[in-house]
């Protein structure tokens, strides 16, 4: 019979146990829910998360049930957060503290250790974590990206072709101006006769004076070897303008003026040695991006008369199509190139077009 009075005993107490651990379980899930970040809207949502941000357009919200979302600023009448924020209002004033709800009509109020202010939702310009920058500071941040290409192609049997050309690119942009330092190498050689030497390298600087307008200055210098020039180099200054200018497009139009420089060698069948160019003259200029879910498309088109003969100028041209590949760094490029001189050395092409598949890798 004790036995059984004991049995009994532990099974009421085992009970009593799992209701309390029940119990327990339940308070600490309630516990943490209570303290989950708040947003509320005009039509009576009340979503429950992680504020992420409130940028005067829309409040990012993390949530379990959805991922994050944006909801439309003007949309909201509460928010309240668990944990301090650095808020800044439209009117310049910031102030680190725990955002709370206090009413409809998106009345809020902004408690932390320098003091409280009450305010409304559509008052907050921006919002950062403690210990962050504001992003309106990063927004006017400039920030280096590098690329680096190369390409190598080879032939051997009836005949002998070796090909290289390797381009760097280092840019410095921001939302107001963007540098630009660049340099390319190409060479071929087919049958043991060269087809292709040349070197350029540059600097371009652009900078906005308004939504619309820029203005920009650059310098570009090198050689041709096989168009036998011994030195070039193309300098201009002007404005532009940004006829697109949107996330996934944009195309800008320069026009400027311009100092050409040639310098020529003696032609080794001929011996002959054309005469130096060095005249001032116009700058027309052309770049298009535009940005596809997995790829990129880039034009790039340059032309250089020379006020001293208008039918005396060069024009260079770029299009590429670039895809990316399994690591994000690296990317192919394939596309086409074209190098016009008007006035060549004689017995010399005025076109030189190259077809290239290029590796590149990019960098920040």
């Amino acid at each position: 019979m004790l036995d059984s009075l004991d049995t009994s005993a532990l099974m009421k107490l085992s009970n009593v146990l799992r209701i309390l651990a029940i119990g327990a379980l339940l308070s600490s899930v309630t516990a943490r829910s209570g303290f989950a970040d708040v947003v509320e809207t005009k039509n009576g949502a009340r979503l429950v998360g992680k504020v992420l941000s409130v940028d005067g357009v829309s409040v990012s919200l993390s949530t379990d049930y959805a991922g994050t979302i944006k909801i439309k600023q003007g949309e909201v009448v509460s928010v309240s957060t668990e944990e301090p924020l650095n808020v800044r209002l439209a009117s310049g004033t910031v102030l680190k503290g725990t955002v709370t709800g206090s009413g409809g009509g998106g009345a809020i109020a902004i408690a932390g250790p320098d003091g409280s202010i009450n305010t409304t939702v559509d008052k907050i310009a921006a919002t950062w974590a403690p210990g962050g920058t504001d992003p309106a500071l990063l927004a006017l941040a400039r920030n280096w990206a590098y690329e680096a290409a190369v390409d190598v192609t080879g032939k051997t049997g009836n005949s002998e072709q070796l090909g290289t050309a390797f381009s760097f690119r280092a840019t410095l942009e921001g939302i107001h101006d963007k540098l630009q330092f660049y340099t390319a190498y190409d060479r071929q050689v087919t049958a043991g006769t060269k087809s292709s030497d040349q070197l350029k390298a540059g600097v371009d600087y652009q900078a906005n004076f308004s939504e619309k307008k820029l203005w920009y200055v650059r310098d570009e210098a090198g050689f041709d070897r096989v168009k036998l020039i011994e030195f070039s180099n193309i300098a201009a200054f002007g404005v532009g303008y940004h006829v697109i200018k949107r996330p996934v497009q944009t195309l800008d139009l320069r026009i400027g003026l311009s100092h050409r420089f040639e310098s020529y060698q003696r032609d080794p069948k001929t011996h002959e040695k054309a005469d130096s160019l060095n005249s001032a003259g116009l700058d027309f200029g052309l770049e298009h991006h535009y940005q596809f879910a997995n790829a990129a498309l880039v034009n790039r088109l340059a032309i250089v008369p020379a006020f001293e003969n208008f039918s005396n100028f060069v024009l260079t041209h770029e299009s590429f199509l670039e895809l990316p590949m399994a690591n994000p760094d690296w990317k192919l490029r394939i596309g086409v190139a074209n190098d016009y001189n008007s006035k060549p050395p004689k017995n010399h092409e005025r076109l030189d077009t190259t077809y290239f598949t290029r590796l590149v890798l990019g960098w920040k």
